[in-house]
């Protein structure tokens, strides 16, 4: 099976007024952050507020992405929900539909469980989606209060190394991404920053799935591009993640999409649905005014 590489946009998602999916905004922007430099696309992730978004909803997001015409195999959708039979639902429709891999998180309401647990959710996942399954496993304990441990990613890689495929590590803890990378080598490991991505390649990481990626997609390829190739990248890595500090200062969801309402005119960008509270121009004028030049790629985007 092909390996996946490369830096990945866990897609932001706009919404009309009343809160269903704007089409037309996704799909464009879909396609300009590919046509930016993205190998991959994450609908659905925690940038795209996909615990605030429902499963029907969300296939049928997915499906006007491919009605589009973007590739399936660059669609990595997010598909984790805590009762099996729905996270089997929503993987078992991107399968069929031919994307590359889902995302998916550990079951997360019933903390305790463990990776005895959480490795039994995992099997039997792939047991309902059947063979084609391929999953990145997404540890972000921070928001979903459960880890998967490097130990858990290495028995269910060599379990079934065929299905899963990749691991998504948010926590923003080297000593995490580094341990699952020697812990289970064949998974494709990613940190969830562009600020560990280098380091990470240097030590036999697989790239980037960050949420940046979306306003500097760009720049992140250009410095994963000279890093694989083995070119010196230290300045434009270091332009690269001052970027990142500072759209995460300022609030990585809100304060992107307020970006993207200002620099491309389409108000939709502030609305978010709940428990979010909507953005607003000035949150998107004060980071442009902070970015200053980091951020003159953005004017003009669509």
């Amino acid at each position: 099976m092909t390996q996946i590489t490369g830096i990945v946009c866990p897609l932001l998602t706009p919404f009309e007024a009343d809160g269903r999916i704007a089409r037309d905004l996704w799909v464009t922007h879909a396609q300009h952050i590919l046509d930016a430099g993205a190998h991959y696309l994450s609908p659905f992730g925690t940038t795209g507020e996909a615990l605030s978004v429902g499963m029907a909803a969300r296939m049928q997001a997915l499906d006007w992405l491919l009605e589009a015409g973007i590739p399936a195999d660059r669609l990595m959708p997010g598909t984790g929900l805590t009762a099996l039979d729905d996270t089997i639902a929503l993987s078992a429709h991107a399968t069929a539909a031919g994307c590359a891999a889902v995302m998916v998180l550990p079951s997360f309401f019933y903390g305790g469980i463990g990776d005895a647990g959480q490795a039994r959710y995992f099997t039997d996942l792939v047991a309902g989606i059947g063979p084609a399954a391929r999953i990145i496993l997404y540890n972000i304990p921070q928001n979903s209060g459960v880890p998967i441990s490097p130990d858990l990613a290495a028995s269910l890689s060599a379990s079934a190394p065929d299905n899963f495929v990749a691991y998504k590590d948010s926590t923003g803890d080297w000593s995490n991404t580094h341990a699952v990378i020697d812990a289970a080598p064949r998974l494709s490991v990613f940190p969830g920053t562009e600020a560990l991505m280098t380091q990470a390649l240097a030590h036999g990481g697989a790239g980037c799935i960050s949420a940046t990626v979306n306003l500097n997609a760009a720049a992140i390829r250009a410095v994963y591009d000279g890093a694989v190739a083995g070119r010196d990248v230290a300045a434009a890595d270091k332009t690269m993640q001052e970027f990142r500090a500072i759209v995460q200062k300022a609030g990585l969801i809100g304060a992107m999409k307020a970006v993207l309402a200002v620099t491309g005119g389409d108000a939709r960008w502030l609305n978010l649905r709940p428990p979010h509270l909507d953005a607003t121009p000035d949150q998107g004028h004060d980071l442009l005014d902070t970015l200053g030049d980091l951020g003159a790629h953005l004017k003009g985007t669509p």
